[in-house]
C-alpha cells in the first residue's frame, strides 16, 4: 500500500468506493475556501444552493457536544430553518444599511474520515468582523459533512465550534 499524504494511513481502506475526486484534499479546500468566500460576501443564498435538502447546521454553546435536541445551541438548524433564518437576515433593515465586513481564514484542513456516502473534514478558522467601527473576532474548529455531487460538493453537516462557546457572545450578524 502506498502511503497517500491527503488521508491518514487508516482511511486509505475505508475510501476505496469514493471517486478520486472526492479525497483530493485540494478539491475539498478549494470547496471550503469557496464557501467562506459566499459568507463574507453575505452572498447567503448561493451559500445556502451549497447545502443538502437534508442538512443540518450547528454551532454548541457551553459545551462542544451536548445534545442540541435538549439543549441551547447558538444554532441548530436543519436547512427549511437555514432558508428560513437567511431570509430575516435579508430583511433586517439596519443589516441592509450596512452590512458587516467580513473576513475569514481557513485553514489546518484535515479528512478525518470517509466513506461511500460522505467525507468528513475537520478545520480551523478565524473570522474579523468590523461593524460600526468595532473590529471583532470570532475564532474556532469546523467540521463539515461533504457529500460528492459531479465535480463538486454539498453540505450535509455543518457543525462549529467557537472558541469561546462557554462565555457570553455578542449578537451575531451573520452566519459563521
Amino acid at each position: 500500500m502506498s502511503h497517500n499524504p491527503t488521508v491518514a494511513p487508516n482511511l486509505i481502506h475505508a475510501t476505496r468506493e469514493l471517486p478520486s475526486m472526492a479525497l483530493d484534499s485540494h478539491v475539498i479546500e478549494r470547496f471550503l475556501y469557496h464557501e467562506a468566500r459566499l459568507m463574507d460576501a453575505h452572498r447567503l443564498d448561493e451559500w445556502l444552493a451549497l447545502w443538502d435538502d437534508d442538512a443540518t447546521y450547528w454551532v454548541p454553546c457551553n459545551d462542544d457536544d451536548m445534545d442540541p435536541t435538549r439543549n441551547v445551541s447558538v444554532i441548530y438548524d436543519r436547512r427549511g430553518q437555514l432558508r428560513n433564518r437567511i431570509q430575516r437576515i435579508k430583511e433586517t433593515l439596519w443589516l441592509k444599511e450596512q452590512a458587516p465586513r467580513l473576513r475569514r481564514i481557513i485553514g489546518n484542513v484535515e479528512i478525518e474520515s470517509a466513506d461511500a456516502e460522505e467525507i468528513v473534514v475537520g478545520s480551523n478558522f478565524i473570522l474579523a468582523e468590523l461593524h460600526h467601527h468595532r473590529q471583532t473576532i470570532w475564532a474556532g474548529t469546523t467540521e463539515h459533512k461533504l457529500i460528492a455531487q459531479g465535480d463538486s460538493f454539498r453540505i450535509k453537516y455543518k457543525k462549529v465550534i467557537l472558541l469561546n462557546n462557554d462565555e457570553p457572545l455578542p449578537n451575531m450578524l451573520f452566519l459563521i
